[in-house]
């Protein structure tokens, strides 16, 4: 599934970033993160070096594979949608849109990245911060659109839930591949969406 409104460039340029990722993750995993340098995981993606540091100032951001692109195109679509869609509607849509075929099939590659960044809690660190610059774009954007005051706690509190209901699909997906993210992100999203002080029945999702 491509993203809405991509380009062809738009396309080349995710699936190159993707493969930098995976050679990064797969060689960090295999020798040891401090054994592994720029130049081997340039080869094992098949470009040169320079195209890597075209995606990653370090080999450090390409092991926490934070898309420095992903919040600012997030917010963007949180922004760009009618005004009959609610806020929470355009958010929850913003971040379906980034459920890709390529992230859908990289469960393996997120266990193994997990691993990796276990055994350096400085990475950990910077990808928590990464998290937190992007969960701010999108209070940022929802408050915006439903033209609340920076102050207010509906845009932080919604995207904040948000973050918390997409982690627990993750974790979910981690341990159960017989199911894609897309669809255990919707669903946590939309128990979410609908509210927790409703307890679901057990046919209406979960296990």
């Amino acid at each position: 599934m491509n993203q809405p409104g991509e380009s062809l460039r738009d396309r080349k340029k995710r699936r190159t970033r993707a493969a930098l990722e995976r050679a990064t993750v797969r060689l960090a995993a295999e020798r040891g993160y401090d054994h592994v340098t720029v130049e081997e995981i340039a080869a094992e993606a098949d470009v040169s070096v320079r195209t890597f540091f075209n995606y990653f100032a370090s080999k450090d951001e390409a092991l926490i594979g934070a898309d420095p692109e992903a919040g600012p195109r997030m917010a963007e679509r949180i922004l760009a949608f009618p005004d009959t869609v609610t806020p929470f509607e355009a958010y929850r849509s913003s971040v379906l849109a980034e459920i890709t075929d390529e992230l859908n099939n990289a469960r393996d590659l997120w266990l193994l990245r997990k691993d990796v960044l276990m055994q350096r809690p400085d990475l950990l660190v910077r990808a928590f911060a990464n998290s937190a610059e992007s969960e701010q774009l999108l209070s940022d954007a929802v408050g915006r659109r439903a033209g609340l005051p920076e102050s207010h706690a509906y845009p932080r509190l919604l995207v904040a839930a948000g973050s918390a209901a997409f982690r627990c699909a993750v974790t979910r997906w981690a341990r159960d591949d017989s199911v894609a993210l897309g669809e255990l992100v919707t669903e946590a999203l939309d128990l979410f969406g609908t509210g927790l002080a409703h307890t679901p029945r057990r046919h209406e999702g979960g296990s």
